[in-house]
């Protein structure tokens, strides 16, 4: 079950359902971010899961120096702001500096801490320091057994509003895989475990200077974590993957996600 704050300060209810962080990867423009969180709403209402929207202001981590970034970190912030406001939705987005930290705390109510970063102790302690839910995000390269010290310094703040997320581990070159015990040794820290079945399907750099994946895998590996019983999922989504500018080869196409949901709440014991 999800602790009371997601009730209390994100207005979350139907704590009994996992939860659900999805959104496009990056914000491309207001009306891809609009029709995302529109549709997602209106599935997680029907199906009475929370839902947080999910979009990066800006990707500070790409392949190649030629791949799109974002449009512009005050344009971005507005267009997530206007989002939260519009939907009444929770919002997270990334963080890569301290500095960001306190800015986008003001607009956003999760902080996400990307799995490159995640080790990054003035990261962390920033972003606990905000008061906000933070979202740590395990480094390819990191043990399961390591997210307990990299929560700790969140802890340290004094702020418990922690999630701890999955999004496979380094599998070689250019692969990644998903080790299914990381779940129950990551949920004895005692914080919601988040499955990124999006992510954990992703192929870095594969494509000429632009990461590749497998989305047909997506459903298989998420089914296999609702079975497990994680609390909650992300998937990143886009009304069309072919045409997004970041992330769209491991990307689940936005009327795809009703059927996904439902299969994964039957799953799971909700339905």
């Amino acid at each position: 079950m999800l602790p009371k704050y997601f009730k209390t300060e994100l207005g979350l209810n139907n704590l009994n359902n996992f939860l659900l962080i999805s959104g496009p990867c990056v914000v491309e423009s207001k009306s891809v971010v609009f029709r995302t969180c529109e549709t997602l709403k209106k599935i997680t209402s029907k199906l009475k899961i929370p839902y947080v929207f999910k979009a990066s202001y800006t990707k500070a981590n790409r392949t190649s120096g030629d791949s799109f970034r974002g449009i512009g970190f005050d344009k971005a912030l507005q267009i997530l702001e206007d989002v939260r406001r519009e939907f009444n939705v929770p919002v997270l987005t990334d963080i890569h500096s301290e500095l960001e930290a306190e800015i986008v705390g003001e607009v956003v109510d999760i902080l996400q801490i990307p799995a490159f970063l995640c080790r990054q102790s003035e990261l962390l302690e920033a972003a606990g320091e905000t008061g906000k839910v933070v979202n740590i995000k395990k480094g390819q390269f990191l043990a399961p057994q390591d997210m307990g010290y990299q929560a700790k310094k969140v802890e340290n703040t004094g702020n418990k509003k922690i999630l701890l997320t999955e999004r496979g581990s380094t599998f070689g070159y250019q692969n990644l895989v998903v080790d299914f015990r990381s779940f129950p040794v990551m949920k004895k820290f005692g914080y919601p475990v988040i499955f990124d079945a999006t992510h954990s399907v992703q192929m870095p750099s594969k494509e000429k200077g632009v990461s590749g994946g497998n989305p047909e895998f997506i459903e298989p590996l998420a089914s296999a974590a609702a079975a497990i019983g994680v609390d909650g999922f992300f998937f990143e989504t886009h009304p069309n993957p072919a045409k997004a500018l970041s992330d769209g080869s491991n990307m689940i196409k936005l009327d795809k996600m009703e059927a996904l949901l439902k299969k994964l709440l039957k799953i799971s014991g909700s339905i």
